[in-house]
């Protein structure tokens, strides 16, 4: 795995302290690596198949500034 794409070394709390739960810590990198392959596949499939990567690349983003926050009710 390219540092790029390695779980951030600080996750910033809401308040803006770390967050330091060791099973907090785990479950966030767990997620980071699990979304990585997901976008990298996805990322991937795409381009092999003709789509223009700088396109990919803001479907992707745009996915991942569309998605709504828990916080928040529905």
């Amino acid at each position: 795995m390219t540092d790029a794409l390695a779980p951030p070394a600080v996750w910033p709390g809401a308040d803006g302290q770390p967050v330091s739960c060791r099973e907090k810590l785990k479950m966030l990198a767990e997620n980071h690596v699990e979304a990585a392959q997901v976008l990298r596949d996805a990322f991937e499939d795409a381009v092999l198949m003709g789509v223009d990567e700088a396109a990919m690349r803001r479907v992707l983003t745009d996915l991942v500034a569309a998605l709504p926050s828990p916080k928040r009710a529905a």
